[in-house]
C-alpha cells in the first residue's frame, strides 16, 4: 500500500506526520472520490516524486481514469492561476480588473462533479499560497453543499503532504551529507 510506504520513509522526527497520514487515509469526512483526489492533486502540487509515485499508484486502485485526470488537471491549472492570482495582488489596484487571459477550459469542464474539481483546488491552491484561490474555490465548494469539516479535512490532507515532502527532502539531504 502505498501510503504505508510514504509512512515507512518517513524518520522518526516525522512521527506527527506518520500518524496524520494514516488516519486522513482514513477519513469518514470526504467519499472516496472526494479523498482520494485531493491525497492525489495535493501530491502533485508538493512536487515531490516520491510523495506523488506512492499516492499516485494507490488513487490508481481507487480513482475512475476521469477523477484522476482531473485531480491532476487540478493541481496543474492551479500551479498556474495561484502564480497568476498571486501577482495580481502583489501588482496592486491597477491589474485588478486587468483579463486574465489564459485558458483555463478543464475548470468549466473537469470530466467530474464540479465540486470535487473545486475542492481539490481548494487544497492545491492552499500548498501554493493563494489566498484569493482558496477563498474562491471555499466560496464554491459550500455553496454546493460542502461542511466546513469537509473543506478542513482537504485542507489536513494537503498540509500533510505538503510536511510529508518536506521531511523526505530534509531526510534525503541529511544522508547525503
Amino acid at each position: 500500500m502505498s501510503v504505508e510506504n510514504l509512512k515507512n520513509s518517513l524518520p522518526e522526527y516525522a512521527k506527527d506526520l506518520k500518524l496524520n497520514l494514516g488516519s486522513l487515509a482514513r477519513s469518514t469526512e470526504l467519499n472516496e472520490q472526494q479523498l482520494w483526489g485531493t491525497f492525489l492533486a495535493c501530491a502533485a502540487a508538493t512536487r515531490s516524486a516520491s510523495v506523488l509515485r506512492e499516492i499516485a499508484e494507490e488513487a490508481a486502485d481507487v480513482l475512475s481514469a476521469e477523477a484522476y485526470n482531473a485531480a491532476l488537471g487540478a493541481a496543474s491549472i492551479m500551479g498556474m492561476n495561484n502564480v497568476a492570482y498571486r501577482a495580481k495582488g502583489f501588482l496592486g489596484d491597477e491589474f485588478a480588473q486587468v483579463r486574465m487571459g489564459l485558458r483555463m477550459n478543464i475548470i468549466g469542464n473537469p470530466g467530474v462533479e464540479k465540486a470535487d474539481f473545486e475542492l481539490w483546488s481548494l487544497a492545491v491552491s492552499t500548498i501554493n499560497g493563494c489566498h484569493d484561490c482558496t477563498a474562491a474555490h471555499d466560496a464554491v465548494v459550500r455553496k454546493e453543499g460542502f461542511t466546513k469539516e469537509q473543506v478542513w479535512e482537504a485542507v489536513k490532507v494537503a498540509a500533510t503532504l505538503q510536511g510529508v515532502a518536506q521531511a523526505l527532502v530534509v531526510n534525503d539531504i541529511l544522508a547525503n551529507a
